[in-house]
């Protein structure tokens, strides 16, 4: 197993407010980890931390072995891509130009023609071959999430010419998209897993998180709370205390069903496993 991103007892502390308190754990190459917890968690926070938009206060992130902070940003480029909860465009830039922006910064000695095919590519993964030709500035707030998602894929695809030690992270990657294309963005964010990348993605649905992750980590407060395969993370008694929501499993696969208590039917004791 490639451990490709580790982050040892980090943290960050404005004051005596702590979003982020000594969390802990190790990304492997081909794995895809997912991030859970309620609002205020630390989620986003943990993702700032581990892609160095955040420095830490206390602990240490090393991406593939090397102290974060030491990297330079020329070699991060091609090392990990970001998908951001938010990306806004100043100026009118066609889809295609900001799937092309991945590829600036890393892709430089590529042929115009290997470019074109990994927009092709990018374009094709987030399923918005059809808008290329559009204003960004246009689009809906799904369709604006699936161009980051391509620029970030395009980035990786043309990182790949220097390493092919990547890490890919998604910060809710799916939260204004409607569920055929979330199921599709993660469909192709397990596929990168498949082809060597590492990928940790913060999502809110847990059906989904415990459908496509290798791990689960739950973070609460500020802090792990847990982290493991899903089925070991997502039970009744762990989602009850942490979300405050019940849960059941789904009779034929065994994976976890998550529910809303009033239609689960049913409020069970504190003490029920």
């Amino acid at each position: 197993m490639t451990i490709l991103l580790e982050a040892d007892d980090v943290g960050v502390a404005y004051g005596r407010h702590k979003p982020v308190d000594g969390v802990s754990l190790a990304l492997a190459r081909g794995e895809l980890m997912v991030v859970v917890g309620p609002n205020g968690a630390g989620k986003t926070t943990l993702m700032k931390l581990l892609t160095g938009e955040v420095a830490p206060t206390g602990g240490a992130v090393r991406l593939d072995g090397e102290a974060l902070g030491a990297i330079p940003a020329w070699r991060l480029a091609s090392q990990r891509a970001v998908m951001a909860q938010a990306s806004r465009l100043a100026f009118p830039f066609t889809v295609a130009e900001v799937v092309r922006i991945g590829i600036d910064s890393v892709g430089r000695a590529l042929t115009r023609g290997a470019r074109e095919r990994i927009i092709g590519e990018a374009l094709a993964a987030a399923d918005i071959g059809h808008l290329a030709a559009r204003s960004y500035q246009t689009l809906s707030g799904g369709e604006q999430q699936r161009v980051q998602f391509a620029r970030t894929f395009a980035q990786l695809r043309a990182g790949r010419t220097s390493t092919d030690r990547q890490v890919l992270f998604l910060d809710e990657p799916v939260a204004n998209l409607d569920l055929s294309h979330q199921i599709a963005l993660m469909e192709s964010a397990a596929r990168l897993a498949r082809e060597g990348v590492a990928v940790i993605a913060v999502l809110h649905d847990l059906n989904l998180a415990a459908t496509f992750a290798d791990r689960i980590l739950v973070m609460s407060g500020g802090r792990l709370h847990a982290l493991g395969a899903p089925a070991e993370v997502i039970t009744r008694a762990r989602v009850r205390d942490v979300f405050g929501v019940d849960l059941c499993r789904e009779a034929e696969s065994g994976l976890p069903v998550v529910l809303p208590q009033h239609y689960a039917g049913m409020r069970p004791e504190r003490g029920a496993a």
